[in-house]
């Protein structure tokens, strides 16, 4: 690989480590495969971060963007202003939401709809009458952004440490327990808890699937309680959920009252990110004489909206929620087999597009991803100790076989 001076400050690194090694480096991608600045060629087990969900090096996205950019970058998204592709975007958004009539907030990407979402949530209890609903509920492994509200929200202690104090009315409870969100629910008071947020599938938390009947029951605890239910789809909306739907929500019949979403709108090709907003949460703000003073410069990017319809365009064309599903098999079936192996004790998978290989010892996942990077895979470790797997949707059945194969053969 090329050697560089680094000013570069990576995201969750030890910068120590990163300057030591140097950084490893991607020039470029095509469908399923990266390849670094030597040419060397890798599969790309996790998207990206979750998000290259029709797979990386497509023209005809870039060339929607070029075609924007072109004709107007970006403009203005606050009071009525707006780009005629960002409105056509949000009514096509509209009519695959998982609740019928929903509204679009974009925001610039996952962490922004966390907050926002937060934020609305609190807003709209003090626009029907309750201002004492405030409580802001999440999940132990739950990971809800980097922003000061997701990080309150998240249930990674790793994330908060050091930091001090963040936002006040937040806790979370048990990620697997139905009964524990119930239990705080009757501690706090039903009439102070203003929402719930519920990934779900845990994502960077970890890879952890829902218990069987899980996200229904704690979808009807909110709603026999007056809480508003907040699903964060960042990881699992635009098809990664699998059968063939596009956002979990819709999988598991939750309506939510809202969903946050970033990643595969756009499949990472720019950033940008959306809340859909169910029309009884909305309705407060539409009638008139109600500011929502909250949004984003680059909120509706009118750049980005170009991205996401082309985006939108190649799922639909190309039968890419039926993939997904397709993976969600070919997943389980490649993969169980590794939990055979000595340095695993387990694997997460049978549910959308995911995967996780949860190492017997967490210390050693970092040289776990070196060692898959020698054989050929990029991915990374999450939660503790836990090996990502989240193809692309182009990933075919045989490229499946081959990156576990290349799994068993680092890890064997």
């Amino acid at each position: 690989m090329v050697a560089m001076t680094n000013a570069l400050w990576h995201g969750f690194a030890d910068m120590g480590a990163v300057n030591a090694a140097g950084p490893f480096v991607i020039a470029r991608g095509d469908g399923a495969h990266v390849f670094d600045t030597d040419g060397n060629q890798y599969l790309d087990a996790t998207a990206g971060l979750w998000f290259t969900n029709i797979g990386h090096g497509r023209a005809e996205v870039a060339d929607a963007v070029a075609a924007q950019l072109g004709k107007l970058a970006h403009y203005s998204g606050f009071g009525d202003l707006t780009a005629d592709v960002t409105v056509d975007l949000a009514n096509r958004l509209s009519e695959i939401a998982p609740v019928a009539g929903s509204k679009l907030f974009f925001t610039s990407g996952g962490s922004d709809s966390v907050e926002t979402a937060a934020k609305l949530a609190r807003r709209y209890w003090r626009e029907v009458g309750k201002p004492e609903k405030t409580f802001l509920v999440g999940r132990s492994k739950a990971y809800h952004g980097m922003h000061i509200g997701g990080t309150s929200l998240a249930g990674i202690p790793a994330n908060h440490d050091g930091y001090g104090e963040f936002l006040p009315d937040t806790q979370t409870v048990d990620w697997d327990d139905a009964k524990s969100l119930l239990g705080l629910i009757e501690r706090v008071g039903a009439e102070r808890i203003a929402a719930f947020f519920c990934e779900p599938i845990i994502g960077a938390g970890g890879v952890y699937l829902p218990p069987e009947g899980y996200l229904e029951e704690v979808r009807a605890i909110c709603r026999d309680n007056d809480v508003l239910f907040v699903a964060d789809e960042v990881v699992t909306g635009f098809g990664r959920i699998g059968g063939e739907s596009w956002f979990a929500s819709s999988r598991f019949g939750l309506e939510p009252d809202m969903v946050t979403t970033a990643k595969g709108l756009t499949s990472g090709y720019v950033p940008m990110g959306a809340v859909f907003i169910a029309p009884r949460i909305a309705e407060p703000f539409h009638g008139g004489g109600v500011w929502f003073r909250h949004g984003y410069t680059y909120g509706g990017h009118a750049g980005a909206a170009a991205a996401a319809m082309a985006n939108l365009d190649i799922i639909e064309r190309e039968g890419l929620l039926g993939e997904a599903s397709r993976l969600e098999g070919d997943l389980a079936s490649a993969f169980a087999p590794l939990a055979d192996l000595d340095v695993v004790s387990e694997v997460r998978v049978g549910l959308g597009a995911v995967a996780a290989v949860q190492l017997a010892d967490p210390a050693t996942a970092p040289a776990a991803v070196l060692k898959l990077r020698a054989n050929g895979v990029v991915t990374r470790a999450a939660g503790q100790g836990a090996l990502q797997v989240s193809p692309t949707f182009v990933m075919t059945t045989e490229q499946v076989g081959e990156l576990a194969q290349r799994f068993a053969d680092a890890l064997g």
